[in-house]
């Protein structure tokens, strides 16, 4: 849990806490439709890039899955025959705000800790795949580098939903189906950073987690979705074993190899059952699960612990969680210990998912 969480959660046990967190989620949500008027109204202007621009984003923070439906756009584009580049924010990366890192298959490569997780990730699946995937606080500047050194046609924003500063031709908002809108509430009262009637914005929206709810919840999601966006259509998508990387040689492997293994199941996400829902798919045989805190960082004294209790077996972990593994780490842990790739599986509403995406290529 974040420290900012781990506040959150104190002060929602006292009742002056909670009015307090209401008052600032009304200023902030005041803050918001002000913002957003300022741009409607051309106050405040977006920038445009010399190519087209797809961000993928959503309502609420953290939980619907926006990595892998990054990577999945880029597949999908790439298809297409069409230049690519990746343009994130790098939350938690240390590098310096003026700065802009690019990841790019062979070349020498930043940590997790210098350039985000999030990027860092993207570029352990896409690696040998000729896609950049440009890192600064300053997303209008890292675009037009992508544009004048990479010469991309099609600029995919990693969580730009909010990013109002850059223009773009296509917004894809994520919904979690198990959580569709947080709790109702903006932040900091709630997980919202948008109020729901923003998704008028977008063009297309996924619904993840799909395969773990109910089809009559699905219903009423996309009831209530299309009551504020008529016009976009709704896809389904799931989140499916990619691959497995072993964390001590990088080498990739079929998922599939942990059929009939039992297993050390270990993370610190928002849905850790999501994670292990993935395994049971794969017939893995969970014997322990570890569950820690979402964005836990992990102190040298817990991998020893998973050492000491693991009994020989496997551990399987996700590539966020490793991003957090302290320095060292390999010493203290013998034997297997493998991270998870994820993909975004669409189960409805595919053909328009491609559609959406197409419509962004240049023709040839």
């Amino acid at each position: 849990m974040t420290d900012a969480a781990a506040t959150r959660e104190r002060l929602l046990k006292k009742s002056w806490g909670k009015l307090l967190l209401g008052l600032l989620s009304l200023i902030y949500g005041a803050a918001v439709s002000l913002r957003s008027l300022l741009y409607r109204a051309g106050i405040l202007r977006s920038r445009r890039l010399k190519a087209r621009v797809v961000s993928i984003g959503n309502l609420t923070v953290g939980g619907t899955g926006k990595t892998p439906a990054v990577l999945l756009a880029a597949a999908t584009l790439k298809k297409h025959g069409t230049s690519i580049a990746i343009l994130s924010r790098g939350y938690g990366g240390k590098g310096s705000g003026q700065d802009v890192t690019t990841l790019l298959d062979d070349r020498e490569v930043p940590s997790a800790q210098e350039c985000g997780d999030e990027p860092w990730m993207m570029h352990q699946t896409l690696m040998g795949q000729g896609i950049p995937i440009l890192v600064a606080k300053n997303r209008s500047q890292a675009g037009e580098l992508a544009v004048t050194f990479y010469h991309s046609e099609v600029i995919i924003l990693d969580d730009g939903f909010q990013h109002l500063k850059l223009d773009r031709d296509l917004d894809i908002v994520l919904v979690n189906a198990l959580q569709p809108f947080g709790d109702g509430h903006l932040l900091p009262l709630g997980f919202l950073r948008e109020p729901r009637r923003a998704l008028h914005r977008a063009g297309l929206i996924v619904l993840t987690h799909s395969d773990r709810a109910h089809k009559s919840r699905l219903e009423s999601i996309e009831a209530e979705i299309k009551e504020i966006n008529p016009r976009a259509p709704i896809v389904h998508a799931s989140h499916k074993a990619d691959f497995l990387m072993d964390l001590k040689t990088g080498k990739k492997s079929p998922p599939a190899e942990l059929a009939g293994r039992k297993i050390v199941s270990f993370c610190g996400i928002a849905e850790p059952e999501s994670f292990e829902a993935s395994l049971l798919e794969l017939d893995a045989k969970i014997a322990q699960k570890w569950r820690y805190p979402d964005h836990h960082p992990y102190a040298p004294r817990e991998i020893k612990s998973l050492q000491h209790i693991r009994d020989g077996m496997p551990v399987v972990t996700t590539l966020k969680d490793f991003t957090r593994f302290p320095p060292g780490w390999a010493d203290a842990l013998d034997g297997e210990v493998y991270a998870l790739g994820i993909k975004l599986h669409l189960s409805k509403g595919r053909e328009a998912w491609i559609s959406a995406l197409a419509s962004l290529v240049p023709p040839q």
